[in-house]
């Protein structure tokens, strides 16, 4: 008995370089003829082609893009979006990020050297529902770990302590109350296991990618 035809997959590539878009969009269209594929420069642009289709397969994320803010944007996508798979495609030089962003929930990182062939495997066995963790570091990145369990408005509420706001600041570009700020902000430092707001927001600093 022939097998019942599949629904075309449905990816989204999230890079802010044209390039890059082009040569993600020809592997996934040569891998998998007929799917659709969106295509975002933006976190804002990804936020908004997941609202169109939040089924989307699998996520292709770059961590250097407007808006990412590093690993942050990643965090932030996780919590809002947990059942859409994400591959960080990174060019960063950084070897404890690929660790970072499997700890912030990505289901494999891939570096932009990669071949479109090695990138099209690594997108099918995230389909095929493996997670590619990356070896294990001497050391465990904890904070990572534990930012893992901020909720999206918590990661919100922390990126603009670290872009420097204050609760009245934050309470205004969110749209609360400042009390509602201050319990986030109390939440936040007992998740991340930090004893003051000035050491969450140096740990959360760390979360971005070092500078070329």
């Amino acid at each position: 008995m022939a097998e019942p035809p599949t629904e075309p997959r449905a990816f989204l590539i999230a890079d802010d370089h044209p390039m890059v878009r082009d040569a993600l969009r020809t592997a996934l269209a040569q891998a998998f003829p007929g799917a659709a594929i969106a295509l975002a420069g933006s976190l804002a642009e990804v936020e908004a082609e997941l609202d169109v289709q939040p089924e989307t397969d699998v996520l292709l994320l770059d961590l250097d893009m407007p808006g990412m803010d590093g690993l942050t944007g990643l965090a932030l996508l996780r919590s809002e979006r947990p059942t859409v798979p994400i591959i960080v495609v990174s060019a960063a030089r950084d070897a404890a990020i690929p660790r970072r962003a499997y700890d912030l929930g990505a289901a494999a990182y891939v570096d932009k050297s990669a071949s479109l062939e090695e990138i099209a495997a690594t997108v099918r066995a995230v389909l095929d529902g493996e997670i590619l963790a990356p070896p294990e570091a001497a050391a465990p990145d904890s904070f990572a770990q534990r930012a893992a369990q901020l909720t999206p408005q918590q990661w919100r509420v922390l990126a603009l302590m670290v872009h420097g706001d204050q609760n009245k600041q934050i309470a205004y570009k969110l749209g609360v109350g400042e009390p509602t700020v201050k319990a986030h902000v109390t939440v936040i430092l007992r998740k991340l296991g930090v004893r003051s707001r000035t050491q969450a927001v140096i740990e959360a600093r760390g979360l971005a990618l070092p500078q070329a």
